[in-house]
């Protein structure tokens, strides 16, 4: 036992940050989906806190590689949006029964995000897009922990460089706001705390290992891999959960 947890599911947890991580670095979206249904599996207690408190540190990692392909005219909309369903999110995790309650939510917003991913649809970014994107994402996000494929979907046609930056940024302040709202309703523990610093040094190496890799690896080549070990994660959560 590490500050209460076992050994084995710390090395799962792991392994499901650190590939999270180094998606979410190269494609801009890919922590959540590819790691809180894992984190769901062996340590439901911790979620989503301990997942949004790895989102602040992935996000500042990652916005701060490209500052410069950041649009800010498109940020407001979307952080306003994204801090609404933070908070209504917040309140209804509220009233959630247990944690294992959540691993259903979490396999069904992954499948979601799939969907979305793969749906391939054109949505032009504007204020109201914006805003509304957002606002999903914040409720997804700080039910669940998987809360970039809204604004995914907004930025798919987007060239690599600035798709990845705006995605990162939006990321990294929804789980900021996620974070914040939760804590408003007493929902942050000291338990999803410790996971979550335990969890560090995946985040910290997935970084770095992505570093060399940004500017020769397509987001194209990572898409279907991606996906396909967050539909596996998210039907083995499911499987488990029935």
């Amino acid at each position: 036992m590490i500050y209460g947890f076992e050994a084995t599911v710390l090395a799962v947890s792991f392994a499901a940050v650190l590939a999270g991580t180094l998606v979410q670095r190269l494609a801009g979206q890919g922590l959540g989906m590819l790691a809180a249904p894992v984190i769901a599996l062996v340590a439901p207690e911790v979620l989503p806190a301990a997942l949004l408190f790895l989102g602040i540190a992935v996000g500042i990692g990652s916005v701060s590689v490209d500052p410069k392909a950041i649009a800010l005219p498109e940020l407001p909309p979307g952080f306003a949006g994204r801090a609404l369903g933070a908070v209504i999110a917040a309140s209804l995790a509220a009233r959630l029964p247990a944690p294992e309650a959540i691993g259903p939510i979490i396999a069904g917003m992954v499948y979601l995000g799939i969907g979305l991913s793969l749906i391939g649809v054109r949505v032009a970014i504007t204020s109201v897009s914006l805003f509304s994107a957002g606002t999903v994402a914040g409720l997804m996000a700080t039910l669940t922990g998987v809360g970039a494929p809204p604004m995914a979907l907004l930025y798919q046609h987007e060239t690599q460089r600035r798709s990845t930056a705006m995605q990162n940024t939006f990321f990294f302040w929804g789980m900021v706001v996620s974070v914040l709202a939760l804590g408003w309703y007493g929902l942050l523990t000291v338990n999803a705390l410790v996971f979550a610093g335990l969890m560090l040094p995946a985040v910290g190496f997935g970084l770095l290992v992505a570093r060399p890799l940004s500017a020769r690896v397509a987001r194209a080549a990572i898409r279907p891999w991606a996906l396909g070990l967050a539909a596996l994660a998210a039907t083995t959560l499911l499987i488990r959960q029935l």
